[in-house]
């Protein structure tokens, strides 16, 4: 059984954008872009929500190519442009660009499905609202939270219309010079 584990950053309130998308709030720096890329070395498989996946196709697939291209571009341009990517949508069935599989139906039994064949992890970065659809149906095995040193008030929250109590644990706790404390938390057995 392959896990889907979520990465997302949030702020200190628990929102993962401000009430229009934003995410200037977001702190980045190269050891956080490190670390990120060991997610993406166990994962062979993206899965996006249908704003986040034309967000990352419009620039990943050529970040890398780019005459100033960082290594964390290069890095990540080349896992995104290898892997397999699952897009929840309902508006984007019959578009098929190589590598990406839309599911807009029966979405919780075909996330099941897609767990259950062989494989590495599946990723989550960004996508909140595919994630709140995934935590209703239980279907998220680890989180990495990226806690920023900021307080927005209101926004779109990391956790919506939570119906169950899910028990988790803590494994790892990680802190960046940038000033953001990754959470590491897992289902509790």
């Amino acid at each position: 059984m392959r896990n889907i584990i979520v990465s997302m950053h949030v702020t200190l309130d628990g929102f993962v954008a401000g009430t229009e998308g934003e995410m200037d709030w977001i702190q980045l720096d190269d050891e956080l872009f490190d670390f990120v890329g060991t997610f993406t070395d166990k994962a062979d498989t993206a899965l996006y929500g249908r704003n986040t996946f034309q967000m990352m196709d419009g620039y990943w697939p050529t970040a890398g190519d780019q005459p100033d291209a960082s290594k964390h571009d290069i890095q990540h341009s080349r896992w995104y442009n290898s892997v397999n990517k699952i897009v929840i949508s309902e508006s984007m069935k019959g578009f098929t660009p190589d590598k990406v599989e839309f599911i807009g139906d029966n979405i919780p039994d075909e996330i099941k499905k897609r767990k259950a064949l062989p494989g590495r992890d599946i990723l989550i970065f960004g996508s909140p609202s595919a994630c709140h659809l995934l935590m209703k149906h239980q279907l998220i095995d680890e989180y990495w939270l990226f806690v920023n040193p900021v307080i927005l008030g209101k926004g779109i929250p990391m956790f919506a219309d939570i119906q169950h109590r899910t028990q988790l644990q803590l494994a790892e706790i990680k802190t960046f010079s940038c000033g953001v404390a990754a959470l590491h938390y897992k289902l509790k057995q």
